[in-house]
């Protein structure tokens, strides 16, 4: 007989056993988690009080940023705080509740990739009806559909884990409470969550993905048209960032979470899940400043001032 114990919290294995990486990984990880709050922080307050930045594609970057600060929020500072005291227990519905956060934030960052891409079409294919038609409660209403969506897809599976008796062992290999590491405690068939789960993903990843491909065929295919090169370079500058952005977003969680089966986390399943929930947030926002000239004017304005005020002081 198999031992029917009831698990009352988990046990994080996190990204190593040794003392001496943990402390490397640290210092790497708290410098990724700052950055990438920074960032993203600027990005926030700079769309707010510089009136230049007051257009729906920043509206949406805005909320881009919100979504990513609290999605690395929820994953990177429990793997802080275990790498430097060494303590890898979780309780149950602590476990239950950074999954549900973890499922519905990532989520919501994959619908307002394509709600952003969806404006980048309308912007460059349709700047004549653009003004029009993304008015401030149209922008709204694609924000909130984002945050509806996600919920409302990631919300079964979600729940059917929580339901899923644990016994035995109840220790989870993998950095922070991830679905498929939990079902490979389960005791019992888990095969209908398993198949719950890989629909979830595949309706968010591969539907939003879709959107993401159909607005930038139109947006390259009505930027070619444009006759000159200088105006060629322009169009395809205003959606640069967010086309890199997509990439990467894409190819980090893909080959992660679109797979047969869910039972068992492999090595390369944390490599990649590391890359999508601590390294793809940090890109983000810098990519944006980077590549967004109005961004960098505003930075350029705003740390201008804020040099000139600290002179007179």
């Amino acid at each position: 007989m198999k031992n029917q114990t009831t698990v009352v919290e988990f046990i994080i294995l996190g990204l190593s056993n040794s003392l001496h990486i943990d402390i490397f990984l640290f210092v790497i990880l708290l410098l990724v988690f700052l950055s990438t709050v920074m960032g993203n922080l600027i990005i926030i307050t700079l769309s707010l009080v510089d009136h230049r930045l007051h257009s729906p594609m920043y509206f949406f970057l805005r909320s881009f940023a919100v979504v990513e600060i609290c999605f690395t929020s929820v994953i990177t500072p429990r793997l802080l705080y275990s790498l430097l005291t060494g303590r890898k227990s979780v309780s149950l519905p602590g476990c239950f509740l950074q999954l549900c956060f973890v499922c519905f934030l990532g989520a919501c960052m994959f619908c307002h990739g394509s709600v952003m891409s969806f404006d980048r079409y309308m912007a460059i294919c349709h700047p004549l009806r653009y003004g029009p038609i993304m008015n401030g409660r149209l922008c709204f209403q694609l924000v909130l559909g984002c945050w509806l969506v996600s919920f409302s897809t990631m919300f079964p599976h979600v729940f059917m884990t929580m339901l899923v008796p644990f016994c035995g062992s109840n220790i989870i290999n993998h950095f922070y409470c991830d679905t498929a590491a939990l079902l490979h405690l389960s005791c019992t068939d888990t095969g209908h969550v398993e198949l719950i789960v890989f629909v979830s993903a595949t309706v968010i990843l591969l539907g939003t993905l879709t959107v993401n491909t159909t607005s930038y065929v139109f947006i390259i295919s009505s930027v070619m048209r444009i006759p000159s090169s200088t105006g060629r370079r322009k169009a395809f500058s205003t959606c640069s960032a967010h086309f890199l952005v997509v990439v990467i977003l894409y190819a980090s969680s893909i080959t992660r979470y679109v797979q047969p089966s869910q039972r068992g986390v492999q090595d390369l399943d944390k490599v990649m899940s590391l890359l999508y929930c601590v390294v793809t947030p940090l890109f983000n926002p810098y990519i944006y400043a980077l590549r967004n000239e109005q961004l960098k004017a505003s930075f350029k304005d705003a740390w201008g001032r804020a040099f000139s005020q600290w002179l007179r002081l």
